[in-house]
């Protein structure tokens, strides 16, 4: 077959878009938090010595599994098939300073052990599918763990059964998408309706089926069953949430 010169620049073009996609993907690092708490912190620490520092959890213990892979620091994946994503919280991404210490926390506690979870009553799962809960192990609450110990940061997205602020401490930091709105409208006996009167403050309104964001103004809003909708403080927090502009709002 010959080669003309039509398809050598067609194939330079998919080459350049290739590149340019990979270049995207390698470069994501979520909300871009990072810490600098070594690993080697935890190297003679043992699991036992780790979890009696803190009290056991109020969350209940809805399923069991064994924890048969460590992700990173906020996901694990179960023998019974199910990919969790600890709810409320954060930790760095791939590539991020502090990717590595997050996640051989996490195992120690987690790996090849028995956990429990507590699933997030008001949105079981995330937009890829991830069921989001509570982690437990031996009755303590590893998602509070992290945000204690300061290798996550707290990523309250209503509607959430849990409010990660009932779990930091001095060491926690706070994702910049939601702090502000949701901190200041936080009692403990809200209820769901508090939330909604919260998040509706936001200028971005996201799609957690999708993964769009619209204008708060789009018509596209108002299909959204209330499940879905993921609110933002500002455009460029919805872009550093994984989330892209809807085309006929164009936010």
């Amino acid at each position: 077959m010959e080669f003309n010169k039509k398809h050598v620049i067609s194939l330079l073009v998919i080459l350049i878009i290739a590149i340019s996609a990979f270049s995207v993907v390698s470069a994501y690092t979520g909300t871009g938090f990072s810490h600098n708490i070594p690993s080697s912190k935890y190297y003679d620490v043992s699991s036992s010595d780790i979890l009696s520092k803190y009290s056991d959890t109020n969350c209940h213990v809805e399923e069991t599994g064994i924890c048969t892979k460590v992700v990173d620091g906020d996901t694990i994946y179960l023998d019974n098939g199910k990919k969790i994503r600890f709810v409320g919280v954060n930790t760095p991404e791939r590539g991020v300073e502090g990717y590595i210490t997050s996640k051989n926390f996490v195992q120690k506690l987690c790996l090849d052990k028995k956990v429990g979870i507590d699933i997030d009553d008001s949105k079981h799962t995330d937009r890829y599918g991830r069921t989001l809960a509570v982690v437990i192990v031996d009755g303590k609450n590893v998602n509070e763990m992290l945000l204690k110990e300061g290798l996550a940061e707290i990523m309250y997205m209503p509607p959430s059964e849990f409010y990660p602020y009932d779990w930091a401490n001095d060491n926690t930091q706070v994702a910049n998408s939601h702090s502000s709105s949701s901190s200041s409208s936080h009692s403990d006996n809200s209820d769901d309706s508090s939330h909604s009167t919260s998040s509706d403050s936001g200028s971005y309104v996201g799609n957690a089926n999708s993964g769009k964001f619209h204008l708060s103004s789009c018509s596209s809003v108002n299909k959204m069953s209330e499940g879905n909708k993921i609110f933002f403080s500002s455009r460029d927090d919805a872009i550093n949430q994984g989330y892209v502009p809807c085309k006929r709002c164009n936010p």
